[in-house]
């Protein structure tokens, strides 16, 4: 649907069991809103608006009444899904991974998984991972958040025989190059079949653990 600034993708819904969900920086707040007005009439499912400011996000919500915000995860929820019986479990290397991982944790939340984060295991104290190997292994699937050189994602991989979606964040210092170090460590994992998304991305994590639950009927 052409609205004059943007081409909303109403159809979207019906082909991958959401509506669009809408990227904040670029846009104004009457835009966004007037995004999400047309998101909220034509589909059913819930409504997001990911990476927005608190003030952007205090405008939005004043035009589009109902919408919750979360200040953590700079996301914007309308009508979250209802519980789809998906357990993930989000872990951190750090507490500096702490901002990715509170948007992979909102967004899957908002989109019906049940989530559980476990906070600051980096492999630097590998008895800190290894305490937790049960509840890693009581999930359905396990978003690992990393910098510096990304081996936590190998270790979880290791440990679990659920899927295991790897986020490298841009943390760490100078040769961990903003993210490209723990990216490629994770592409290279010798701990088969793990997916890995792109640089400080929890929404492509918390969208890759969402797309684990869809089935065709």
């Amino acid at each position: 649907m052409d609205i004059g600034y943007a081409r909303v993708d109403l159809d979207r819904e019906r082909r991958q069991g959401l509506p669009e969900i809408v990227y904040g920086p670029g846009k104004q707040a009457g835009e966004i809103a007037g995004i999400l007005g047309v998101l909220l009439d034509r589909n059913d499912g819930p409504v997001l608006v990911t990476r927005v400011g608190p003030e952007t996000a205090a405008e939005v919500r004043a035009l589009v009444p109902g919408g919750r915000y979360d200040d953590a995860a700079r996301l914007l929820v309308w009508r979250p899904a209802l519980p789809l019986g998906h357990q993930v479990a989000v872990v951190t290397a750090g507490t500096a991974d702490g901002p990715v991982a509170a948007e992979a944790a909102a967004v899957a939340t908002a989109l019906g998984l049940a989530t559980t984060v476990i906070r600051d295991v980096g492999v630097a104290g590998i008895h800190r991972i290894l305490a937790e190997t049960e509840r890693l292994r009581d999930a359905d699937s396990v978003i690992v958040i990393a910098g510096m050189e990304g081996a936590l994602a190998s270790v979880v991989g290791g440990l679990v025989e659920t899927p295991v979606i790897a986020v490298p964040t841009s943390v760490g210092y100078g040769a961990a190059l903003e993210g490209v170090t723990a990216l490629l460590a994770m592409l290279t994992s010798c701990a088969a079949g793990i997916t890995v998304v792109n640089i400080d991305s929890g929404f492509g994590a918390a969208l890759a653990a969402y797309r684990l639950t869809r089935r065709r009927p």
